[in-house]
Order: structure tokens, then sequence, then C-alpha cells
């Protein structure tokens, strides 16, 4: 490792992460670098994720941008979250939820916000109603962007009907760079809604720029289970049946009324004007998440999965309990004593169930394994290549890690990698089909090497079973004919 170099210049340089993702950086291009350096910009690379550069001199050798980069920074998430959140009566702390007063799982269950939203509702009314009540000015939230480059952007909204096109999830790249600008130069309070290395990036911002600090009130934190790179929404549209050069925007949790809430489809708005494209996800092959597809690296280096630094955090309620209702559910995670005095205030709108941190977890227990124990095994990769890593409350270790769950975790990154290459070959020859065909002996191996020896051998015997009693069945149907006759 360079010595010399800052951490957020390891950070955005290549040059380390290419020993175990040969495709991108640490780096998540938040923007939060430009707001105190003005040497560090963000563009999106040629895999269609958003990257801090740096053009000139960096102030005071990048440490200056290292304070505010989620993933270069010194202070990490339990130091944040405990100096917002610990003095509170009746604070509680878990391993995985980060400090809590309270946990629910529920929807919002009046003016249509269940129905506009991803899940329950929640994001949006929350917003609403802290405008309502008079406890912010504005809204700094990802709202529908000005071309197909750009579906998505981050803006500012100052009414409830402003944030209508914010409602819902958007599993797209999006960076923060000019809302920033906007935050410093008008005098406003402002709720921030974002994933949580963003809001991260804030805290980390307010903890250095005290007019931010002054004017951030609330955090919004939404689950997260990584950030794709903008060839996740094309490969979607593709493959639905609209060609790249006609994808206006594609969105990415059509509710399908009577089916599952894990059983939506996207909607596919087009440039060309002919009818947008509605197609299930289950038919689509880039949208399984556990493949990881279009995953920006720096995501394979996080440990929050709920957004610990948020004032209150909103996800999927992907429980069994709960996922059978198409409308969706939320889990909730409440830090913030005000954000908690506005649910029981406002309790006759809200359905509201009980919840356990256990449960919380669960709903997430993927995330929480990859990120925890898979980001264990990385480190653990890295620190014996010599190489750098970003700090991180897990160590690098190998505890309690199987050789097999070691190639699972391996192979994703494989996965990440290959789907990158995979459309780029895809684009070059005008024809989706070759990302299929590239993909499918990866993924081949990935289920082999996921599935146990003794579940596969499991599937074979029941397949020759059903193999012999199809022949059986058909020789006592051609016996009992022929008897007939």
């Amino acid at each position: 490792m360079d010595g010399n170099r800052s951490a957020i210049e390891h950070v955005i340089s290549s040059a380390d992460a290419d020993a175990i993702s040969g495709r991108s950086t640490y780096c998540v291009g938040c923007g939060a670098c430009t707001l105190l350096d003005p040497a560090f910009n963000i563009a999106k690379n040629s895999d269609g994720c958003y990257c801090a550069n740096i053009s000139g001199a960096p102030r005071e050798g990048g440490a200056i941008a290292s304070s505010v980069c989620p993933f270069a920074a010194g202070v990490d998430e339990n130091q944040i979250a405990k100096d917002l959140f610990s003095a509170q009566t009746g604070i509680q702390h878990d391993q995985y939820l980060g400090y809590y007063l309270n946990t629910y799982v529920g929807f919002v269950n009046e003016d249509g916000w269940r129905s506009r939203g991803s899940s329950g509702g929640f994001v949006s009314w929350l917003a609403a109603t802290l405008l309502r009540e008079g406890l912010i000015d504005a809204v700094v939230h990802v709202k529908d962007g000005p071309d197909s480059e750009h579906m998505y952007q981050y803006a500012v909204s100052h009414t409830v009907d402003e944030l209508a096109t914010g409602a819902k999830s958007k599993y797209y790249p999006v960076e923060m760079s000019q809302v920033l600008a906007y935050m410093k130069e008008h005098d406003e309070r402002y709720l921030f809604i974002g994933i949580p290395c963003f809001v991260k990036a804030m805290r980390l911002l307010c903890r250095n720029d005290q007019l931010l600090h002054s004017r951030v009130k609330y955090c919004i934190g939404l689950v997260c289970g990584h950030l794709k790179s903008d060839f996740f929404a094309k490969s979607e549209a593709w493959e639905a049946g609209v060609p790249l050069d006609t994808i206006r925007r594609v969105d990415f949790r059509y509710k399908i009324p009577g089916s599952p809430a894990s059983d939506y489809a996207i909607k596919v708005d087009r440039s060309d004007g002919d009818v947008p494209i509605i197609k299930r996800t289950n038919e689509l092959s880039t949208t399984n998440w556990g493949l990881g597809y279009f995953k920006y690296n720096a995501c394979d280096y996080c440990d929050d999965v709920l957004a610990e630094t948020a004032d209150v955090t909103f996800g999927d309620a992907w429980l069994p309990q709960y996922v059978s209702d198409s409308q969706g559910c939320n889990v909730v995670v409440v830090r913030n004593r005000t954000i908690q005095h506005i649910l029981d205030k406002h309790a006759e709108e809200l359905v509201l169930h009980d919840s356990t941190p256990e449960e919380i977890y669960q709903s997430q227990a993927g995330g929480f394994r990859h990120r925890r124990q898979g980001l264990a095994y990385r480190l653990d990769v890295h620190k014996k290549r010599g190489e750098w890593t970003p700090t991180k409350r897990v160590q690098p270790s190998l505890e309690g890690i199987g050789k097999r769950r070691q190639k699972i975790y391996a192979m994703r990154t494989v996965l990440k990698n290959e789907s990158f290459v995979a459309f780029t070959e895809a684009k070059k020859a005008n024809n989706f089909s070759v990302f299929i065909k590239h993909m499918q002996p990866v993924e081949r191996k990935y289920s082999t090497i996921q599935t146990p020896l003794s579940r596969r051998l499991l599937r074979k015997i029941k397949w020759l079973l059903r193999g012999i009693l199809r022949r059986h069945q058909s020789r006592m149907h051609m016996t009992a004919r022929n008897s007939a006759e």
C-alpha cells in the first residue's frame, strides 16, 4: 500500500480494488467530497456507475475530502449513531439495527400513500407530514431526471405535490453534488432521504460543516441491498422488449394487484411514444438480487444494511406473514424521539404492528450474511494480499466460514464482474441474448456451489424416481389399453 496517498485517494483508485473486483473502486459516487474540495468531481464511468475523480491537487493531500467520504472517513456508523441517539431515554442498541427506540411492521392507511409507494408508503407520508407540520422547509430526495441517461437524480421538493415523483424505490445510480451546493446556498430546514452510505456521508458533512449541521434537521434511511449501475435499468428494459435507444424511464416497482408483494413488475416508458411495456421481474434474467448483477464494488465493503445513522429507517417487510399482501408493508426502525412522537400522533392514519429486532433482522437476513460474514471473508482476502481496504466494523476473518461458503462469496464477486463484461458485449453486438449466453455458465457454476452435494443428490434421486414412476404409469396404461382391445 502506498502510505503517501490519502484514504480517499485509495477509495477512488482502481489499483487496489482490481485485485478482487476487476471492475470498479471503493467509491459509491455520493459526491460529498465535492462540497469541501474543488479538486473532486463526480462523473459516470464506463460501467454506468458514478465515481469521484481528482483534477488538480486535493486540499491537504485529500485529508479534508476523506473526512466526509463514507468509505474513507475514520469515523464509523457506531460513533456517528452514538453521538446522535445514545442520550435519548429508552434507547436500545442491537448489533444489526444499531440504536433504536421502537421497531414496527406496517403501512400507511389513508390518502393512497401505500398504493403510490413501493411497499407501505411510509417514506413519502412522513416527508409530507414533516412539511405540513412545519418541521422542515424542504425535502432532499431522488426524483425523476431529465432524460434516459439520467432517469433519476437528487432534487429538492418544497411541497407535498412536488414529492410525488420521489415515491417508489429507484434502483438507479445517483449522486448529490448539485443538491449539496443548493443546500449550502439556501437557508432552509431540510429532510434528507437516502440509502445507508449516503446518509452516512450527509452525517459526516454535518460533522465537518456547521452550516449544513444547522440546516439538516432529519434523515430518513432506506434499507439497502446494494446500489445498481445504470446497466440494470437498461438491461431490464431491453430484455422486456424496448430497444436501448428508445428507453425513457423504468418504474422498478410496478405493483400487480392480487400478487404477493415480492411478485412485482417493471414498467418501461418509451421515448418513441409507443405504449409503455409492463413485464414481471421474475420473467427477466437480471433481477435476481442474490446474483448481484451490476452492483457497485463499494457495496461489497459496506456493513450497514439498515441505515444506522438515520433518524428512522424504512424498508420492505420481506417476511412470510406480510409478503402475501400485494400492496406491501414496511419494516420501521425509529431512532429519533420526534419521529416517534409523529407516529404516535398520527396513529389513526397508520397500521403499525409492534416488531422485534429479530424480526427486522429476518426481513433482511441474506443481506446481513453477505455484508457481515461475507465482508469478513473479502477483507481477509485483501489482507493476505497486502492490499488497502476501507476500515470497517467487521474484522478480516475466515472464522466460522466453511470452504463452500467461501466459494459462494468468491463466486458472487465473479457474477458481479462478469455481468458488466456481458452487458458491454451485448451492447456491442446489439443483441441482449449475448448477455444471457455469457452469464448462463457462470450462473450454473454458482448454483452448483451454492447447493450442497446432499441436496443435489436428493434432487437427482427425485428426478430418477419421477422418471421410473412415469415409465411405470405408461406401461400400466398400455397394458390396460391392450386388455380393452
